[in-house]
């Protein structure tokens, strides 16, 4: 695996021959078994496979854990060259938003719910860094994860609404045995917070709104809702001490 870290060097590495399938892999890092599962259905569908690592602070209000988030990327690297990744592109915050940048991609009914509503301007961080990274590597196909279900929603209308002919790639929420949704933001759950925060997948498995309303009473929580994507999900987000996790499931069809 090579690692690169600014657009013209990844472009380089690339070329220009068109034979062949890329397959993209948007991440911000501090991988986990989720992660490596879309490594690896990138890597069976597709002859190049790119993985981004990049902390957005493009989608990260000013009160949020910008600073603190996950960084690990000497075992990142590891991790992603196991499961198959050929390169591995980690720019800095300024190769990605150099000085005078000034254009936003916004998706605006999909972004305004739910994620929305409780971080303002969150999806028009993920629309633009994802739409940067789509023109850079140019792929025939982009990963993302269940868990963040409006975000997969949100770039699939990008995709859609400006034509870019990518097929986005949904792979199914990889949890713990105990049933929490993988995340980079788990590790800072304390053990007594991981424990009362594992009343949301339980509430969840309830896929009844109102059922899993009463099984989070005593938790902060953001919202629970069914939110009309493809396909429709219950979703919600609590705080658990100062770590906020969301989790959905599928309410129609398998529940992978």
């Amino acid at each position: 695996m090579k690692i690169v870290r600014t657009v013209a060097s990844l472009r380089e590495t690339l070329g220009t021959d068109p034979t062949g399938t890329r397959g993209l892999v948007p991440t911000m890092g501090a991988f986990h078994a989720g992660h490596v599962a879309l490594f690896r259905a990138a890597r069976a569908e597709n002859d190049v496979v790119v993985a981004s690592l990049f902390v957005n602070p493009a989608q990260f209000a000013p009160d949020e854990d910008l600073g603190r988030y996950p960084r690990a990327e000497e075992r990142d690297a590891s991790l992603a060259e196991e499961a198959g990744v050929d390169l591995l592109f980690a720019p800095s915050a300024d190769e990605m938003y150099p000085p005078g940048f000034q254009t936003w991609v916004e998706v605006e009914e999909l972004s305004r719910g739910l994620e929305g509503a409780m971080r303002p301007g969150h999806f028009r961080g993920v629309a633009t860094v994802c739409l940067k990274l789509f023109s850079i590597v140019r792929p025939d196909r982009a990963y993302f994860g269940q868990k963040d279900a409006q975000q997969v929603a949100v770039v699939k209308r990008l995709v859609r609404d400006l034509e870019l002919g990518i097929e986005i790639r949904t792979i199914a929420t990889v949890r713990d045995p105990d049933g929490l949704a993988l995340s980079s933001r788990n590790a800072y759950l304390s053990p007594d917070e991981r424990e009362r925060a594992l009343a949301l997948p339980r509430a969840l498995a309830t896929r009844d709104p109102e059922r899993a309303r009463e099984l989070l009473t005593g938790l902060d929580v953001d919202y629970i809702a069914v939110a009309d994507f493809d396909p429709p999900v219950l979703a919600a987000a609590i705080r658990v001490g100062s770590t906020r996790l969301i989790d959905n499931v599928p309410l129609e069809g398998d529940d992978q």
